[in-house]
């Protein structure tokens, strides 16, 4: 399974912008090997980064990216599921028996659902709001996604053990075709070796290591 470092910034205050220039970002590790296992193309790079203080997690995107797609739909989540984002899943085992699903446009506009195995969705329930921030930037060569989530709210869905936390974490990109319709390419930081692109199962997680 493959894990991220998540380092310690102490006492450190990280008020999250969306513009990705807070200094202490620099001092995160950072995550550039995603992949899309069904699709021969190269990805263009993505770069994660997380950090964390005694009361929060902070998990920053940098996505190249000049042309991005945002679906015009009005209804908020079918937007979203239609238009370039970003994903965090974040599981108590590998049963995925729950797990919850964190999908963030490039607005910083957020689909969040509690998931079961087999695809049972559950689009009424949701991050506690107080408990997480967004924010983002669209700019010329790139979108910027950061979030901040309490660590007690990790720990009262029973998702922060032993300072680990079982995450997935991905990107959809849609891609504008002949005939003007999009279409998806599906990324991942850890390959599920799937005939067809499948985000939720318990082969694309890996493991978040929140350092002391």
């Amino acid at each position: 399974m493959n894990s991220y470092r998540v380092i310690s910034i102490k006492e450190k205050e990280l008020i999250i912008s969306g513009d990705g220039n807070n200094p202490i970002w620099k001092e995160a590790d950072s995550l550039t090997n995603f992949i899309s296992p069904w699709d021969d193309k190269p990805v263009k790079k993505i770069e994660f980064k997380a950090v964390h203080n005694s009361e929060n997690i902070f998990f920053q995107f940098i996505v190249e990216d000049h042309q991005t797609h945002i679906h015009p739909s009005i209804d908020k989540d079918e937007s979203i599921n239609n238009s370039d984002r970003v994903e965090l899943f974040f599981r108590s085992d590998a049963s995925l028996d729950p797990y919850y699903c964190l999908e963030m446009d490039t607005t910083g506009r957020i689909m969040d659902f509690k998931a079961r195995p087999n695809r049972e969705f559950d689009f009424n329930w949701c991050w506690p709001t107080e408990e997480i921030v967004i924010k983002s930037s669209i700019n010329e060569n790139n979108f910027i996604v950061e979030i901040t989530i309490s660590l007690q709210s990790l720990k009262n869905l029973k998702l922060l053990k032993d300072r680990s936390i079982e995450t997935g974490i991905y990107r959809a990109k849609y891609n504008q075709q002949k005939d003007n319709t999009y279409k998806p390419t599906w990324i991942t930081w850890t390959n599920p070796n799937t005939k067809i692109p499948n985000f939720h199962t318990p082969t694309s997680f890996g493991k978040l290591l929140l350092d002391n």
